[in-house]
């Protein structure tokens, strides 16, 4: 056998080995978590119709292939050198490069990380009565929050928020879908049918609404890859078929928001190419679900290229926009910079406001912890971020002020559900956190002032 034929046979006999350790993996699943094989398998055929998958496995076939050859090439050397010419090698061609990567990644993490940034933290501002204001009835204003990480007890997360004057929870189930050109959702519902899953936020829902707070429940649709904005389908039909999907999707919903008397319902996020696409569906939809669902209803449209477009607000309570607008061009702005940002979207708001006679309701606006937030508020947070950004709780803190102070006592603005409350994000990860949550850092501070009756006492 030619040395050419042997490294394709090393490389075919890793490959089929790498399938082997996914199908042990899958088997072991099915076993652990007490579902049948042949479901657990059947997800696995699923997992391989997503790109993303597939090559997460040729990744792993790269990475065990490149260990097999090390391996190989290190006991050749142990065999023709002895393992103290082995070992000298070893050090310094794989351990040391990896080390060096390792506290170099490390070095510029942890000095990226570093907020010198002193907050005086004012706890006048927190609710100290164990139970919300309810300001809305006073204002009409929503003082919301995006919440994840729900779990079994969720009592004194609900508590710490409440002392934050939050009022209002949205609730976001997931829907799926594989990719942009999907012509269907992943996920199937039988309308009122609840499933183990909806029973889970069923219970949720009661948990919010027996706490005094208002709930809005926000489906989202997740993609595997791509972003559910960019849908794109080839003909009228396959965008019936997908409609279709989404209509008895929302009308499940829709159901659920009425039998656990969720007060605002959400009943799209981002849909921009349905919404251009569809636009007499939607209204045909929103009359559907008037006719389940008796509390008020809303949208949520992009800030960009979406929301002037959405030819169905006169059918609902609020003009629902995701506020992730562009204010500054450079980091760690001063309030007045991000204010100055504000205006030209502020007038644009109000005008629009006005020509539909509806207030503009904030489905989701918030900020990362890090210096260039208020330039792409939109970007989740990532490794790469981390690697080339500073962490600044003060650049958080000043685009929350800035928001406020820019919207709040406006009359057209409804108020926002900020985004995000993580409840598992602990006191010591929120000291290195670059993500959005407000959570033990100064923003939670300005938010519980605004929502709270400083907001009253001060205008």
């Amino acid at each position: 056998m030619t040395r050419f034929k042997k490294e394709l046979f090393l490389a075919f006999k890793t490959y089929v080995f790498t399938w082997l350790v996914i199908a042990i993996w899958f088997f072991i699943r099915a076993y652990t978590e007490e579902i049948s094989i042949k479901n657990s398998f059947s997800q696995l055929a699923e997992l391989l119709t997503y790109k993303q998958f597939v090559f997460f496995i040729h990744i792993l076939f790269l990475v065990l292939y490149v260990l097999v050859l090390l391996y190989r090439y290190f006991k050749n050397i142990a065999k023709n050198k002895g393992l103290k010419v082995m070992f000298k090698m070893l050090i310094l061609r794989c351990f040391t490069p990896v080390l060096l990567l390792y506290l170099g990644v490390n070095y510029i993490l942890t000095k990226n990380s570093i907020d010198t940034f002193k907050y005086e933290w004012k706890t006048t501002f927190e609710n100290t009565t164990g139970s919300i204001n309810n300001l809305f009835k006073e204002d009409s204003k929503f003082r919301g929050m995006n919440v994840f990480g729900w779990h079994r007890s969720n009592k004194d997360d609900i508590d710490e928020l409440i002392a934050n004057n939050v009022e209002w929870i949205a609730v976001v189930p997931f829907l799926y879908q594989k990719d942009e050109s999907s012509k269907t959702l992943t996920s199937r519902f039988e309308v009122g049918n609840w499933t183990r899953r909806d029973s889970t936020f069923i219970n949720t829902i009661n948990i919010i609404k027996g706490k005094g707070l208002y709930a809005m429940l926000k489906p989202h649709i997740w993609m595997t890859s791509g972003w559910r904005s960019n849908i794109e389908l080839n003909s009228e039909g396959e965008w019936n078929t997908w409609f279709d999907v989404y209509r008895n999707a929302m009308l499940h919903y829709a159901t659920m928001a009425e039998l656990t008397n969720v007060d605002l319902l959400c009943i799209g996020t981002e849909l921009r190419t349905s919404i251009k696409n569809q636009p007499d569906l939607w209204i045909e939809l929103i009359k559907d679900i008037r006719k389940i669902y008796s509390g008020k209803i809303t949208y949520a449209a992009n800030w960009y290229d979406e929301y002037e477009h959405v030819a169905f607000w006169k059918h609902l309570d609020y003009i629902g926009i995701q506020g992730y607008f562009p204010l500054t061009e450079h980091k760690t702005p001063e309030i007045s910079d991000i204010i100055q940002g504000w205006q030209k979207h502020k007038n644009k708001l109000q005008e629009f406001s006005k020509l539909h006679n509806k207030p503009i309701l904030f489905t989701e606006i918030g900020y990362r912890s890090d210096a260039s937030t208020t330039i792409k508020p939109w970007k989740w947070n990532s490794l790469e971020n981390m690697l080339t950004n500073q962490r600044s709780t003060l650049a958080q803190q000043n685009a929350y002020e800035a928001m406020f102070k820019s919207l709040w006592n406006e009359p057209w603005f409804a108020g926002c559900f900020l985004w995000q409350w993580d409840m598992r994000t602990t006191k010591e990860q929120s000291a290195e956190s670059f993500d959005f949550s407000p959570k033990h850092k100064p923003a939670q501070n300005i938010m519980a002032k605004w929502y709270g009756k400083y907001n009253l006492l001060n205008k």
